[in-house]
């Protein structure tokens, strides 16, 4: 920050110089002030938003050392934070949630993003099987509300959870972005989920920036980018971007955009 200070009224080389550098000291001490005060009035958010992706996963690290982990869904644009973090930060852990029901274009994009980044790669999934889970409750993305919400708790939600709680993690990054959905687009670069802070290194990105990054370090979208999928889940909660259709439509039948993991549970004994 630079200070222009004009004395106007008087001409501070006829003053006494006893008092000469004692009012040159005071005006110091008065920027030094000004400045403080300035810089605390940038808000952490405001501060983590000025920087680019690099300097941004650095501050994650430096602020929660060994208490911070990613989560990932090998989505369409997955590749990109899963390069930008493993190549700073190789020991990081990465979560994987496997429901059981993903396609099989995501599990092998799984399995050669791990490869050839080296990822410290976690997979976790719910208790039951997804066949026993069929044999009780039956199909339960075809049912109600509640039963959609049943079925993320169980698949999505809890295993998350429990990452987050075996891991001893206090800071969970994802890479969401405002771009994806109206819901998202209140979202901000770092919060409070319950118990545990949310942070989004590309919140701000663009679909452009995106291309960009995957063009300038040869990485893939995922495999169904191609065929016309925008976002990838659960083969039975996923559709083909078509004429007339927001990304959000093609999740859930446009029913809603998230399945719980971003969206506090407000469960006193949960983390997330």
């Amino acid at each position: 920050m630079t200070y222009q200070i004009s004395l106007k009224w008087f001409d501070i080389n006829c003053v006494n110089p006893k008092f000469k550098y004692s009012i040159l000291s005071l005006l110091l001490i008065l920027v030094i002030m000004v400045e403080s005060k300035c810089e605390k009035k940038v808000s952490p958010v405001a501060r983590f938003r000025s920087l680019g992706l690099e300097q941004r996963l650095a501050w994650i690290n430096r602020e929660y050392s060994g208490k911070w982990l990613m989560s990932t869904s090998f989505g369409i644009q997955s590749a990109v934070l899963l390069h930008a973090l493993s190549s700073r930060y190789p020991k990081i852990p990465i979560i994987f949630i496997d429901t059981g029901y993903l396609f099989k274009e995501t599990y092998s994009f799984a399995i050669s993003l791990t490869k050839r980044l080296s990822l410290n790669l976690f997979t976790y999934g719910a208790m039951r099987s997804p066949a026993y889970q069929e044999v009780l409750f039956g199909k339960r993305w075809e049912k109600s509300a509640e039963d959609l919400a049943n079925y993320n708790m169980e698949n999505k939600i809890e295993p998350m959870n429990r990452a987050i709680k075996e891991f001893g993690a206090s800071a969970w990054v994802s890479g969401i972005r405002w771009t994806q959905s109206k819901t998202r687009k209140k979202r901000s670069f770092i919060e409070k989920q319950n118990k545990v802070l949310k942070i989004y290194p590309i919140l701000d990105w663009t679909d452009k920036e995106i291309f960009l990054y995957l063009k300038e370090h040869n990485l893939p979208y995922h495999p169904l980018w191609n065929e016309g999928y925008v976002s990838v889940g659960d083969v039975h909660s996923t559709k083909k971007l078509s004429i007339g259709m927001s990304e959000e439509d093609t999740r859930f039948s446009g029913y809603k955009r998230e399945c719980g993991l971003h969206e506090d549970t407000n469960n006193i004994h949960f983390q997330i």
